[in-house]
C-alpha cells in the first residue's frame, strides 16, 4: 500500500478483495472488532478526524470507518502506517500477528489447531500430494489452477494458511505422521517438471524423518479401499480422536467410536495395499530419476 504508487489515489474496498470478515467466525469477528476499536480510540486520542487520517494512510474514508467498525480486516501495511501516523510506538503494529490469523479460513485454522495438539496423524489424499507435504511452489501452483479462479489476494491468503500448518513438523515432541500418496499424483507435473522434481526431492527428505511413515499406492493395484475419498484421523494424548472423510458424515469432523472405527479400518487396509515405506522411497527415487 502506497499513496505515491497510486499517484495520490486513495485505496477503496475494490482494491482489496478478500479482506472481508467471515460472519460465521466468532473469534475472527472479535479480533477484528477489538483491533478496529483500538485504531479508532488511538485516532481520536490524538485529535485526528477520520478524513484526515484516511488521507495520511492512503485509504478512502469509508474504508477507514469499516476497518474501525470491525467490518474489514486491516492489512499489515495499514497497521504499520497507522502506527506511524498516530505515533503509537509499535502498539498498533504489534496487532499484526492476531490479524494475520484471522485471514486464515476458519476451517483451516480449526484444523491447524487440532494438528498442533495431535500425537498421531494418519492421512490419505487421493487427489493431490497432501498439503502438509507440499512445497511452496507446488502449493501455489495448485491454488492458481483452481476454477473458478481465486483472486490473487485469495491465493496469497490460502497459501499462507497452508504453509503455516507445516509447523506441525517443528513440534517437540513431534507427532507420528502417516501419509499414503497415490502414484499418479507423483507423476503429474503440476506447475511444471522443475516444480515436480523439487516436490519429489522434498518427499524423500520428509520420508527420512523418524516420525514420518510415507507410502505410495501404485496405480496398478487391482484392489483399493480408498475409492470413497480421502481420510484424516488425528489422535490425542488423552486417548480421544477425531476423523474426517467425504464418505463419512458428509465430510464433517467425527468423534464417535463407530465412525472412527470405519475410518481406521479403511486407512489400515489402504496402508496394507500400498507399498511399504522402504519400497515407497525407492519408488520415489526412481520417479525422480525419470523426471
Amino acid at each position: 500500500m502506497s499513496v505515491e504508487a497510486d499517484a495520490g489515489r486513495l485505496r477503496t474496498e475494490a482494491d482489496e478483495p478478500g479482506w472481508e470478515v467471515d460472519p460465521d467466525d466468532d473469534w475472527g469477528l472479535a479480533v477484528v472488532t477489538t483491533v478496529g476499536r483500538q485504531l479508532r480510540l488511538r485516532r481520536e486520542a490524538v485529535g485526528m478526524r477520520a478524513a484526515e487520517f484516511a488521507a495520511a494512510v492512503g485509504y478512502g474514508e469509508d474504508l477507514v470507518y469499516k476497518i474501525e467498525g470491525g467490518k474489514r480486516i486491516p492489512r499489515p501495511e495499514y497497521l504499520d502506517r497507522a502506527d506511524e501516523v498516530l505515533g503509537a510506538d509499535g502498539l498498533l503494529s504489534a496487532m499484526k500477528e492476531d490479524v494475520a490469523k484471522v485471514r486464515y479460513p476458519k476451517k483451516v485454522r480449526d484444523l491447524a489447531d487440532l494438528e498442533s495438539k495431535a500425537v498421531e496423524i494418519q492421512l490419505y489424499d487421493p487427489l493431490n500430494i497432501h498439503g502438509l507435504l507440499q512445497t511452496p511452489d507446488y502449493a501455489r501452483a495448485l491454488l492458481l489452477m483452481r476454477r473458478p479462479a481465486y483472486t490473487q489476494d485469495e491465493v496469497e491468503r490460502f497459501f499462507a494458511a497452508r504453509m503455516a500448518r507445516k509447523s506441525v513438523f517443528d513440534r517437540d515432541p513431534a507427532p507420528e505422521l502417516g501419509f499414503v500418496l497415490e502414484e499418479w499424483t507423483l507423476r503429474r507435473p503440476l506447475g511444471g517438471r522443475a516444480t515436480l522434481r523439487r516436490q519429489l526431492e522434498h518427499l524423500l527428505n520428509a520420508a527420512k524423518l523418524r516420525n514420518v511413515e510415507l507410502q505410495v499406492m501404485p496405480t496398478d493395484r487391482d484392489e483399493h479401499a480408498g475409492l470413497a475419498g480421502g481420510i484424516e484421523v488425528l489422535k490425542f494424548n488423552d486417548g480421544s480422536a477425531v476423523g474426517r472423510s467425504p464418505a463419512v458424515a458428509n465430510g464433517r469432523p467425527v468423534f464417535d467410536p463407530k465412525h472412527l472405527r470405519i475410518l481406521e479400518l479403511r486407512y489400515g487396509i489402504i496402508r496394507a495395499q500400498a507399498l511399504t515405506p522402504r519400497e515407497s522411497r525407492v519408488f520415489i527415487e526412481e520417479l525422480l530419476g525419470e523426471t
